[in-house]
């Protein structure tokens, strides 16, 4: 018998825990604490603990599928190539659209941009951060010249104030959480705005229940208050940022004193007030927040308010603050950072800029050039195209995403994806969306390759190969560089290891130029920007100056507006969705973990006691939800932890798709769904 350790990191949130695999006899058998990582030290959640349950499943993809007369064959690589080159040659670049993967490597998103801006000379594509986080990327972005988390997960540890609002980090974040805990231990104040009374809001000196929608009348209202009562950074506001006059012209506006924010918040005026204080008078205030701030029409005002309230505070560019934007999945800040997204290359290099065109062009040397420098669609646009626009966009390319369980309005998005002419899916199960491709190829897990991925803190760290992937399946590069050759582009993707595919994104990419497999090969890993291999990386951003070219930070005046669709007669309450802690987003892995599938194995929708009293529902009764696009039964959860005329369910459950629900209303910058607000109503179901 052989018995090894192999250190990687977690495949789950964005946190970076690291862990190591237990490896026996070549296959990995479990999971053992992995004591040097500075992000966890050794500890992990429930989802790292069991991080190898789903590895070796007995339903993982082992051989390429090809769809015929309705029914998957297997076929070999070879006769799946030749069929996807054939096709993906029919195709004009703008009748192509590829989603990259926030679960794969830093790597491997960064070729399959590479392939669909050269190969394909397509200008779109896309991934879940869409659905995630790229408001937060606008929002910051224009705020602080950056559209990444200021500061380090570690420094979080020393604030004097953590202020969580629209995250339950404690659930989806633990180890983040954690770092929350020993700020308090160590004399810090937690204050906590949730519409749920969450496991987060339970640890919390002030807790306060608030209507999803209302964030911005909420923080106008705090920073009123801080400017009201001189609790602002005078000499922070005056040297480093733009647009204080302004803003303060809004926030104290009669319409954001606490007494009026109350009645649209749902928070009590002298909680408002407390917070307020806790806040401005704080020595540092950490600002955390995750999808409960992003998910909106207004995720990008959302997320330049908490900017606002972090400059007016002088909390940027300061150990204990920041703006901490909580990364949803593992590697959704590197997809990011690889130009995995329609208006971007690497290190948000815009493909509008013709020097920068002429960039990327140069270093990739494809013989017939590349996209044209314009943008491109963004998944969420995609979708609308394709139910919209037929004929428009006729082939897709997927890696790693399922979007027929993620995306809003799943009806909608099942009409887009039938309508396609070819879809390829490269996976590891055959998920959702993969039982709608054309061709499905099967690719390695974490657990299966080297690579690296980018933590929430813009912590660069690397995955470490454990096992080799099952039957024929292979690692997402090799799948891409293969196709490419079989398309005539073997000249440019000639790499031998996932290495030489690293050391080229370096070379683009301002933020990584000094980094290399050797510099990342130790537990801390670092932090972009890292410009030279000199420099030890940057774990609090915006020091002394802001990264915009002027260095200083921006305020946005922001007025409060609704959410899109809001409560009414026909559909009374409000309805929201996120995670569970046993659980991961579309649940293709962790429900294919035994011990986690126990815990959790279907979905619920919580509802007050009140409501439920007024429904005639019971705990556990199975109840019928329905919004304007959909109906789905789901055992009701009846908890005093949610507020009265809010209804709340995790997103996980095929059986249950909270997504059925929700609402593909945009936000008009980022094009991120309202996912966290729609109107819903719910009825006991009677039998016949």
């Amino acid at each position: 018998m052989e018995l090894k350790y192999v250190q990687t990191t977690c495949p789950y949130c964005g946190t970076g825990c690291s862990f190591n695999l237990v490896v026996k006899d070549g296959k990995v058998v479990g999971t053992q604490p992995y004591t040097r990582s500075p992000v966890n030290e050794g500890r992990v959640c429930p989802k790292g603990t069991y991080a190898h349950e789903f590895v070796n499943s007995p339903d993982r993809l082992t051989k390429p599928l090809i769809k015929k007369d309705g029914k998957f064959v297997e076929a070999t690589w070879d006769e799946a190539y030749d069929l996807i080159a054939q096709k993906f040659k029919s195709y004009k670049p703008d009748e192509f659209a590829a989603l990259a993967s926030a679960r794969v490597s830093n790597e491997e998103n960064y070729l399959l941009m590479k392939f669909t801006r050269g190969a394909m000379k397509s200008r779109h594509i896309d991934h879940c951060a869409r659905l995630c986080h790229a408001s937060t990327v606008a929002g910051l972005a224009a705020s602080f010249g950056s559209g990444a988390m200021t500061n380090s997960i570690l420094d979080i540890a020393e604030s004097k104030c953590v202020f969580i609002i629209g995250s339950n980090t404690f659930e989806q974040h633990p180890l983040i959480g954690r770092k929350a805990m020993q700020a308090k231990l160590n004399g810090g104040k937690l204050i906590v705005f949730d519409p749920r009374y969450t496991p987060t809001a339970k640890q919390a000196d002030l807790y306060a229940s608030f209507y999803s929608g209302t964030d911005v009348a909420i923080l106008n209202c705090l920073m009123g208050e801080i400017i009201r009562n001189g609790w602002e950074d005078k000499e922070w506001v005056s040297t480093r940022a733009k647009g204080y006059e302004e803003l303060k012209a809004v926030v104290l506006k009669d319409e954001y004193l606490p007494e009026n924010v109350s009645k649209i918040s749902g928070i009590p005026a002298e909680q408002l007030k407390t917070a307020a204080e806790w806040i401005g008078t704080a020595e540092s205030s950490a600002l955390l927040y995750s999808m409960g701030i992003t998910q909106h029409t207004v995720g990008v005002d959302n997320v330049k308010s908490t900017a606002n309230l972090q400059m007016l505070t002088g909390n940027i560019g300061r150990r204990g603050g920041g703006v901490n934007a909580l990364r949803g999945q593992n590697n959704v800040q590197g997809a990011c950072d690889m130009g995995a997204l329609p208006v971007v290359f690497t290190g948000y290099q815009k493909v509008t800029d013709p020097a920068t065109h002429k960039k990327f062009a140069d270093a990739w040397g494809f013989p017939d050039g590349i996209c044209e420098p314009k943008n491109g669609y963004e998944v969420t646009v995609m979708m609308d195209v394709l139910t919209d626009n037929p004929g428009e966009l006729k082939c897709m390319y997927i890696m790693g995403e399922n979007p027929m369980l993620s995306d809003p309005d799943l009806n909608h998005v099942r009409e887009a994806l039938e309508s396609l002419e070819f879809l390829v899916v490269q996976d590891i199960f055959l998920t959702e969306t993969a039982e709608l491709a054309d061709v499905v190829l099967p690719a390695a897990c974490y657990a299966e390759r080297g690579g690296t991925q980018t933590s929430t803190e813009r912590r660069v760290q690397m995955w470490r190969k454990a096992q080799d992937p099952p039957g024929e399946a292979k690692e997402d590069w090799q799948i891409i560089s293969e196709l490419a050759a079989k398309m005539g582009y073997a000249k440019q993707f000639p790499y031998q290891d996932i290495e030489e595919i690293f050391n080229e994104i370096a070379a683009v990419t301002p933020s990584y130029h000094g980094m290399n497999y050797e510099r990342l090969n130790r537990p801390e890993g670092l932090h972009w920007p890292c410009p030279t291999t000199e420099h030890p990386g940057t774990p609090i951003l915006h020091i002394g100056k802001c990264s915009h070219p002027d260095g200083m930070g921006v305020m946005h005046a922001i007025e409060w507006k609704p959410p899109a669709e809001v409560p009414d007669e026909e559909y009374p309450y409000l309805f929201t969705t996120g995670r569970c802690i046993w659980h991961w987003h579309t649940g293709s892995m962790t429900r294919r973990s035994e011990t986690l599938d126990a815990e959790v194995p279907t979905g619920w929708i919580e509802i007050s006691p009140e409501d439920a009293k007024a429904l005639g529902v019971q705990n556990k009764e199975m109840v019928r939800v329905t919004s304007r696009r959909g109906s789905i039964d789901v055992p009701a959860k009846v908890t005093p932890d949610i507020k009265n005329g809010v209804m709340f369910m995790p997103f996980h459950f095929v059986e249950c798709a909270a997504n059925i629900l929700t609402h593909n209303a945009l936000d008009p910058i980022a094009k991120i769904p309202e996912f966290k607000a729609c109107a819903v109503k719910v009825e006991k179901i009677t039998e016949a």
